[in-house]
């Protein structure tokens, strides 16, 4: 089966919107709409139908356009099982391990608590597809507002476990903020400064950074390295536990 098509829909600030179609089926999907209207501009200007709406999490920049998309396409509203009550009126709910068919296309469930607690990942092995929401970013993750970081780190550790091909389709444009922590903490690095000129170079045209590639994230990323003994020292933390330096990096991140 052919790979789904994956458009990239700039929304508020610096959120990333997603649609996916089946080009056979011409189902399609959109992935955390924070607002309607970036949304249906995309769909009208391809002249697809929306069938599906895929949350990752319960922030209002995730959702918000939820309600409008649901009411004018009669889409199937699908999210985590976990946050039933804090996201209104889904269709379907998902768990840990579930696969969802989106028209052929099996959907593979993570539940990635940190960022939120019932948060989930979804990821499309056909199309080396991953939507973590804001459980994993270029060189980042995201802040820890409801989990702890064994949770997180956990979380993390599971994402990392796909195939270094996966691309990382993330909720927010924060790659350059984040390579200049990245550095900060890691800057000899040969990969991560080649990364951070590209980054440089993409957002001085105007260009989204995203996807990003998880095995580049593999050896650049800060937070997927917790067990890495080069990022324990450089957080003061060698020898530690992998979840302890974890912690030492997302506060380092949040006081950056």
């Amino acid at each position: 089966m052919p790979a789904l098509d994956i458009v990239l829909v700039p929304a508020l600030s610096d959120n990333y919107v997603y649609l996916l179609h089946d080009a056979a089926s011409g189902a399609t999907a959109v992935v955390d709409p924070g607002e309607a209207a970036p949304v249906e501009a995309a769909l009208a200007e391809r002249g697809w139908t929306l069938t599906h709406i895929l949350n990752t999490h319960h922030h209002a920049d995730h959702i918000d356009g939820n309600e409008a998309l649901k009411t004018k396409y009669g889409a199937i509203l699908v999210g985590p099982k976990a946050e039933t009550a804090r996201i209104p009126d889904m269709d379907v709910t998902l768990s840990e391990g579930d696969t969802y068919d989106f028209a052929g296309h099996a959907a593979q469930v993570f539940e990635t608590p940190g960022h939120t607690t019932g948060h989930i990942s979804i990821y499309f092995a056909d199309s080396d597809a991953l939507f973590p929401g804001d459980t994993l970013f270029s060189l980042g993750c995201g802040r820890m507002f409801e989990g702890t970081p064994a949770q997180f780190w956990d979380s993390l550790s599971k994402l990392r476990g796909l195939p270094d091909s996966t691309r990382i389709y993330c909720g927010h444009e924060y790659t350059a903020s984040n390579a200049k922590f990245a550095l900060s903490i890691d800057g000899d690095n040969g990969a991560l400064q080649a990364r951070a000129a590209e980054i440089e170079t993409l957002r001085a045209a105007g260009k989204p950074t995203i996807p990003s590639l998880l095995g580049q994230e593999k050896a650049i990323n800060p937070f997927l390295r917790a067990d890495d003994p080069a990022i324990a020292a450089a957080v003061g933390k060698s020898g530690a536990d992998p979840v302890e330096v974890f912690a030492a990096v997302r506060k380092g991140k949040d006081t950056f």
